[in-house]
C-alpha cells in the first residue's frame, strides 16, 4: 500500500467512522449541537453562549430604553482522549486486501467497544448534572411508567418552555412498561428524528423522542480503563460499585453539545512497522460532552433508589 492510498484510506475511514459513531449512539445526535464550536489549544473549545436584556417600557419622549446583548465564548475543556492501536497478521491479509479487512475490524470495534462507552459517558455525565441541580423526578419504573414520563417531561417543559424539542432516554425497564401497556402503547406514534446528517425512524410519546439504551449505558458513574495498569488492560469501561441506574432522562433536544476535536485512523504497512510483520491499525477520538447553561434546566432525570 503506497503512501499516497494510505492517506487516501485513512480519510476514506475516518469519515465513515464518524458518521457510525454519531448516528449508531443514542448520544450521537447531540454532535449536531456542536457546529459553531472552535477550538483554541489542544484541550479547549469555546462555545458560544447569548445573553440579552428583556423588554422595558417604551417611552414616547425619551423613546427606547437601552439594552444590552453580550456574546460570551464560554471556554470548556475536553477529557476524553481514547484510544488504542491493533495489528492484524501480513498472513491475515486475503484476496480482498487490507482495506476491506481494517475497515471491517474497525467498524466492529466503532459499534462494541466505541459506541457504547461514549453513550455510557454522555449518559452518566447529564444525568450528574441534573442530580447536582437537583432536577430530578421520584416514580417507579415498572408499575408507573406513564405518570413517571409525565412528570419528567412537564418539569422539563416548565423550565424551557414548550416550544423546545424534547428527547427521553429510556432504559430497558422503563421502555418495557410503557410497551406493555395498551393505552399507552396507542399513543406512541412513529415519527423522524435528524441525526449526523440522517433522518431515522424513533417512537414518539407525546411529541417526545423515545430513546431505548441499553441498561448496561444507563449508570450513574463509571470507571474508563486506561488500558495499560494493571486490572484495565482490557480496556473499555465498567460500572462503578457504588452507580446506580439511571430509569429515564428527558432533556431538550438542544441542551447539551457532544463535541469531538478528532476521531482518527492510522495505517502502517508490514515494512513500515519496526515491531512485527503485520499492518498497524491506529484509531483515537477526542471528545467530551457540555451542557448548556440556558437549556440546562431541562435536564430532569429519574434514578433508581
Amino acid at each position: 500500500m503506497s503512501t499516497i492510498n494510505t492517506l487516501e484510506f485513512n480519510t476514506a475511514m475516518t469519515k465513515e467512522l464518524d458518521k457510525a459513531v454519531v448516528q449508531k449512539a443514542a448520544t450521537g445526535f447531540l454532535a449536531d449541537n456542536a457546529l459553531r464550536a472552535k477550538f483554541v489549544g489542544a484541550k479547549t473549545v469555546l462555545i458560544p453562549e447569548v445573553d440579552m436584556s428583556g423588554l422595558g417600557d417604551y417611552d414616547r419622549d425619551t423613546g427606547f430604553v437601552s439594552g444590552s446583548i453580550q456574546v460570551a465564548n464560554k471556554p470548556y475543556t475536553l477529557s476524553q482522549d481514547r484510544g488504542r492501536s491493533f495489528q492484524l497478521d501480513r498472513e491475515d491479509e486475503d484476496e480482498t486486501g487490507i482495506a476491506n479487512l481494517a475497515g471491517e475490524v474497525l467498524a466492529e470495534f466503532v459499534r462494541t467497544k466505541v459506541v457504547p462507552e461514549m453513550d455510557a459517558y454522555n449518559l452518566s455525565k447529564l444525568a450528574g448534572y441534573a442530580v447536582e441541580n437537583e432536577q430530578t423526578v421520584s416514580g417507579d419504573a415498572a408499575t408507573a411508567p406513564y405518570a413517571l414520563f409525565t412528570d419528567a417531561v412537564e418539569a422539563a417543559r416548565s423550565a424551557v418552555g414548550y416550544d423546545e424539542e424534547l428527547v427521553a432516554f429510556v432504559d430497558h425497564n422503563l421502555m418495557t412498561a410503557l410497551q406493555r401497556s395498551e393505552e399507552i402503547s396507542r399513543m406512541m406514534v412513529v415519527s423522524q428524528m435528524k441525526k449526523g446528517g440522517v433522518n431515522l425512524e424513533v417512537t414518539n410519546l407525546n411529541n417526545v423522542a423515545l430513546i431505548p439504551v441499553a441498561k448496561s449505558r444507563m449508570k450513574t458513574s463509571y470507571s474508563f480503563y486506561d488500558g495499560s495498569t494493571s486490572g484495565q488492560t482490557e480496556g473499555g469501561f465498567a460500572p462503578d460499585a457504588s452507580a446506580k441506574d439511571i430509569h429515564l432522562i428527558v432533556m431538550p433536544k438542544r441542551a447539551a453539545s457532544l463535541v469531538k476535536k478528532t476521531e482518527k485512523t492510522r495505517t502502517f504497512t508490514p515494512d513500515q512497522n519496526q515491531g512485527a510483520d503485520a499492518y498497524k491499525i491506529d484509531y483515537r477520538v477526542y471528545y467530551d460532552l457540555f451542557v448548556k447553561n440556558s437549556l440546562g434546566g431541562g435536564i430532569i432525570v429519574n434514578i433508581a433508589d
